[in-house]
């Protein structure tokens, strides 16, 4: 089992690794829309651009541990309002293209930071 930290990790003060590779399976913690290349800590923007980050995170992540976004088995998508769903279904749709992952999406009643969307994945490499 590898434990992945990336740039941003360090910074976090949560007990958790972004991702763990155990075997030819990649198991990606939930990403939040934060984007740690301006430094930004909190989720900024509305629903479409907190997803599109959210995504992006998640596809750095995926490459990093030698995977990608083809690779993806499993997704779960938390979301805290599910009229959220059509929107997010929609960026979600053209970000994964013509690969369909199994997935799960949760409505919840608030996540970390106030934030609109987190994702979490399963791959493999």
């Amino acid at each position: 089992m590898q434990l992945v930290n990336t740039l941003y990790s360090v910074q976090s003060k949560g007990h958790y690794s972004p991702a763990v590779i155990h075997g030819d399976l990649v198991y990606v913690s939930g990403q939040l829309p934060i984007n740690y290349d301006e430094g930004e800590m909190l989720p900024v923007g509305g629903l479409e651009e907190q997803t599109q980050q959210v995504l992006k995170n998640l596809d750095e992540i995926l490459k990093q541990c030698g995977s990608s976004k083809q690779k993806v088995l499993k997704t779960t998508v938390y979301i805290p309002d599910i009229t959220y769903w059509a929107v997010v279904n929609k960026i979600y749709g053209e970000f994964f293209g013509k690969h369909k992952p199994a997935r799960t999406i949760v409505p919840t009643s608030r996540l970390h930071f106030n934030a609109m969307i987190e994702v979490e994945a399963i791959a493999y490499i």
